[in-house]
């Protein structure tokens, strides 16, 4: 027997450590079941209050910290994911990435391209990673999109048809208040302008944008952005929160049309279909169940531990936080800030 079959494996060198800062409904509902069935060692959950972070802790089996800072001054902790208000994004990615750790966003990211680009670099200096939750994108039913297109079964793709509307909530929820980064472009309005990303060239253009206030809120419930890419693909990319449940994308080529039933939040035992139009025929394909939040978290560990894929993850979150700065600027009729 070789002598180095007889050398222990220590669990920290095959799974990296990993801790939620804040216990937001979607870290408790999607991301701490998929984070259990990940390559992730969940070390510890953070809140501000004790017995919150307790009763979590309670329910996955880890660590109860009181204080985000505390969850950062961890040692067996090597990454962590964010689902905080979309206005302490930065904050709290720059002093985890300051403590050494790895960072998972939860969508979206940063609202402004300087701040991506500060969070980029501050992490490439450090040698750590920056990633923007967009878990959609992890499904396969995307992957199998991207393939048919790529084939030729619509022929050139003309448009990109996107939209996401969810009903209205609890009026007191983050996602109505300004102050914490809400809005229905930054809730809603950010996935079908991600998804038309995957199929646009690298610099589409704004050509129009606007957004509907609810004034008593000061709050964006509703909008629209018109996109074009350098070969003339447009993507057109509705949204609200103010409407009835609507996830879909369709892609519009010169010799067919293929649409996405169930675009971006499937859950994971789903098995969304896909509609391929050609000419008289229609085709239905069944996409397997995935669980799409499973699949963020492999690919952040798999980035967290190669670092040569940590590249695409930058590139993919500067784009996203300067296309949704250009959107939001054009609606209000400002410059991008």
């Amino acid at each position: 027997m070789n002598i180095e079959d007889l050398t222990p494996v220590l669990e920290s060198e095959q799974r990296a450590g990993i801790g939620i800062i804040g216990c937001a409904d979607i870290a408790v509902r999607r991301a701490l079941p998929a984070i259990k069935e990940s390559p992730f060692h969940l070390v510890a959950v953070a809140s501000r209050a004790r017995e919150k972070a307790e009763g979590v802790a309670a329910r996955a089996g880890c660590k109860a910290v009181a204080g985000y800072e505390r969850l950062l001054e961890l040692p067996d902790i090597d990454a962590v994911y964010i689902p905080l208000p979309n206005s302490e994004h930065d904050r709290w990615a720059r002093r985890a990435l300051e403590a050494g750790k790895h960072v998972l966003l939860e969508k979206p990211a940063v609202p402004r391209e300087d701040s991506a680009r500060e969070l980029i670099a501050l992490a490439e200096e450090r040698g750590l990673l920056v990633m923007e939750n967009f878990a959609f994108l992890r499904h396969p039913q995307h992957e199998q999109a991207r393939s048919l297109v790529a084939d030729g079964a619509i022929g050139e793709l003309r448009s990109f048809n996107g939209v996401f509307g969810i009903p209205p909530t609890d009026p007191a929820g983050i996602k109505y208040q300004a102050d914490l980064g809400g809005g229905a472009l930054w809730e809603v309005g950010c996935y079908p302008v991600r998804a038309a990303q995957e199929y646009l060239g690298p610099n589409a253009q704004v050509l129009g944008a606007g957004l509907t206030f609810d004034p008593q809120r000061g709050v964006d419930v509703s909008g629209v952005a018109l996109l074009r890419d350098g070969d003339g693909v447009t993507a057109n990319c509705s949204f609200g929160l103010s409407h009835s449940y609507r996830s879909t994308y369709d892609l519009w080529g010169s010799e067919g049309r293929l649409v996405l039933e169930w675009a971006f939040t499937p859950s994971p035992s789903a098995r969304p279909v896909l509609r391929l139009q050609q000419r008289d025929r229609e085709t239905k394909i069944v996409a397997p169940a995935s669980d799409q939040f499973l699949g963020v978290f492999t690919a952040f560990h798999d980035a967290v531990r190669d670092p040569g894929l940590r590249a695409a993850h930058h590139h993919e979150l500067l784009r996203q936080a300067a296309l949704m700065a250009r959107i939001r600027a054009h609606a209000l009729g400002r410059e991008p800030g």
